[in-house]
């Protein structure tokens, strides 16, 4: 199993060096031919104003939608922009793979960031984050931040509005490879019964790093 990290901007090394700690070989992708043989899609953190131009000056905008409609992708914050159905303030095109609505930056400003604990157990960064207005009736919100929708699941796909490359609390990582690992099986595997409704999550856990990142 190989899963890719959308590397045209961001924070993908952090997400790179994520997978590593779980056991899974890791991708830089930058260009449609780099999606080819990969099981699944992480797209981190930025700039998404920054990321969409450069998704459309590589051509690659067609491709990921391509993608997505066959195999999961985990969004985070700018990540998460890019692949919501509308994004506000402002508005700008989008992947529109995830049925939820986002407000850029509605956090605040970079001196707004924060770092808090959400459902007791996991560790999460938010910085310039956006806020999650709408959840579409297919989606399921699997945590919530001030009661707003913060880590959402539809179908193949999941969208964080924080960093959790940025914490040693590998759980939300872990529920994406899971996932990859879980529809990579079974497209490799004849069928031995009835199948799992593939929106099924596995719970958020409090799994960490062994040692400390580095830093």
């Amino acid at each position: 199993m190989t899963i890719g990290v959308l590397a045209l901007q961001g924070d993908f090394a952090a997400h790179c060096e994520a997978l590593k700690r779980l056991g899974v070989a890791a991708r830089q992708v930058r260009s449609s031919t780099d999606l080819d043989g990969i099981d699944g899609l992480i797209i981190p953190g930025g700039e998404s104003t920054t990321m969409l131009k450069l998704l459309q000056d590589e051509g690659m905008f067609e491709s990921l939608q391509a993608f997505g409609s066959a195999k999961p992708i985990f969004g985070t914050c700018a990540g998460a922009i890019l692949l919501a159905k509308n994004v506000t303030s402002p508005e700008q095109p989008s992947l529109k793979l995830v049925d939820i609505d986002v407000e850029r930056n509605a956090y605040g400003r970079q001196i707004d960031s924060r770092v808090v604990m959400l459902d007791g157990k996991v560790e999460a960064v938010f910085i310039r984050a956006p806020i999650i207005r709408r959840v579409g009736d297919r989606a399921r919100i699997l945590l919530r931040y001030n009661g707003d929708p913060v880590l959402v699941q539809d179908g193949l796909h999941l969208v964080s509005t924080f960093h959790p490359e940025l914490t040693a609390n590998l759980s939300i990582h872990q529920m994406f490879v899971d996932k990859v690992a879980q529809l990579t099986s079974r497209k490799n595997s004849p069928p031995a019964g009835p199948a799992k409704d593939h929106d099924e999550s596995p719970s958020v856990g409090s799994r960490k790093e062994p040692s400390s990142p580095k830093s």
